[in-house]
This record gives C-alpha cells, structure tokens and sequence, in this order.
C-alpha cells in the first residue's frame, strides 16, 4: 500500500483562516476533496496554491455529513481520509494510518487513540502501544476502508451537525464492523476552531441549536420517541430556566440557552434540522 491509496476529504464552512495549515500538513502527492458549505468561490483559489486540491461548492450550507457524503462519493481510492479543517497531521500520520490497517486486518474505521485533550495523560494511552477495539470515534479524523461501507452507506444527511459519526459508527459495529483507536496515529486538533474568528458568536448559537436537536434525534432513531423524550427531559427543563432566570437579569447567556431550548422544541415536535448560522 502507499499513499496513492489515500484520498483525502475536508468539508469547511468559511474556513480560509484555519484550513491552510492542515492543507500544508498533507502530502502533496495525495489527493485532496474540498466541500465548502456555502457559494465562496475564494475557496477555488487554493486549487491554483495546491495542485492535489479539487474544490467543490455545496452552493449552500449542507452541513457536515452531508458535505462529506458529497466527497466521499468521488473516491476512488481504497481508503478515504476524513478531516476538520482545523486538524494537522504529523509528519507521520499518513505511514502509520497504512502500517496499522496492515496489522489490524479487516476494519471499517481507524482514528487517533487522542480523541480529546485529556486523552494525553489517560494511563492506558501512556503505556499501550497496541489499536484498542472502539465503538465509535470522533468526525474530526476518521481513516475510512472504502469497501466496508457498500452495504452501509455513509453519514446519516437528516443529522445537520453533531451525531453523525456516532450514528455512522453505531450502524457500523450493528453490522459486526470493526473500529480501532491507534496510538501511534498522531493528529492535532483545535477543536471547534474549524472557521474564521468574525463568525464565532453565530457559530457558537449554532453548535447549541443542533446539539439538542441531534440529541434528541439520535436517541429516537434507535430508542423511540417515549425513552428518548425521559432522556432529553432534564436538558429540556435546565433549558427552561436558565432561559428565565437569564432572561429576568439580562445576561447574554439567555441567547446560548434559547438556542438550546429551540433545537430540543423543534426535535421534540419533529422538525427537521432547520437552523443555520446567520452569517
């Protein structure tokens, strides 16, 4: 196997501030598909910057599966590499991604063992060298084996943000599928530092929205409407109040726990994920 195995898949949302370091940390020899959520044809010139660039405009704002659903469509290679834009690799990352889908044998999904900060000083990461079994793993890296998704498909499109992975994971190992966390997969992640600053404060009420909604949905998918309202009901209820109380001492943070409370209303009478960032 070799690089010439490996395509890459980055879907961004106004991301010309972050994406250039994670572009400049790929080899230059690998394919890259680009999924920009929105009509900026800016995002075309990185095409003329990196000659193994293909840039594609959703024409609006799809969300995060669906992007890469979009991307994932055109690989043609073996394995498929699924990227924030606020993610860097090492210069290891991509041999060692190929020298342990060799050792694990049949898989359906390989990411970093560091799923989170705090994944840096957990004791078993510190003295285990070996890929540990994992249900599911987070979207911002995700080593893709092309074949074990015929029968499956990829990321579910109703979920607009947060969940998706979980869900695609969830089918995955339902259907006897494999997922390894690998130590020695080293990627760095900012971590909801995908787009430029300017937008922060919408992105924020974004990211609340679609939180309570992908909750809830993700639970009545596979649990039904009755347990997954008893789930979300001391989220909906928290919501509630902090929405009161900031509300009465007029605190910004009124805004954060509306957006909440509106993604798990409109989940609960089973709206579609409808919000988008005003930006």
């Amino acid at each position: 196997m070799s690089i010439n195995d490996i395509t890459v898949i980055i879907a961004t949302f106004k991301s010309g501030e972050k994406i250039k370091k994670c572009l400049d940390s790929i080899d230059r020899r690998i394919k890259v598909i680009i999924i920009e959520n929105s009509n900026d044809l800016n995002i075309k010139n990185l095409e003329k910057e990196y000659s193994n660039i293909e840039c594609i405009l959703a024409g609006d704002n799809i969300g995060y599966g669906c992007a890469n659903n979009l991307g994932l469509k055109k690989v043609n290679t073996k394995y498929a590499l699924i990227l924030n834009p606020d993610a860097t690799l090492h210069s290891s990352t991509i041999e060692n991604f190929l020298k342990e889908s060799e050792k694990v044998g049949k898989f359906a999904i390989i990411g970093p063992y560091i799923q989170e900060e705090k994944n840096k000083f957990d004791k078993n990461y510190l003295k285990n060298i070996l890929p540990l079994a994992a249900n599911n793993v987070k979207g911002f890296a995700m080593f893709l084996n092309m074949s074990e998704f015929e029968n499956i498909g990829f990321f579910d499109e109703n979920f607009f943000f947060y969940f998706e992975e979980i869900d695609l994971c969830k089918r995955l190992i339902d259907k006897g599928k494999k997922i390894y966390l690998v130590p020695s997969i080293k990627i760095d992640h900012g971590g909801g530092a995908s787009h430029n600053k300017s937008i922060n404060d919408e992105m924020e009420l974004s990211r609340n929205w679609h939180w309570m909604w992908s909750t809830f949905n993700y639970h009545k998918k596979y649990k039904g409407f009755l347990i997954s309202f008893f789930i979300v009901l001391p989220k909906l209820s928290s919501a509630i109040v902090k929405v009161l109380v900031y509300f009465l001492i007029s605190s910004n943070k009124k805004k954060i726990y509306y957006q909440r409370l509106s993604g798990l209303i409109n989940a609960i009478l089973g709206k579609s994920s409808w919000y988008r960032p005003k930006v």
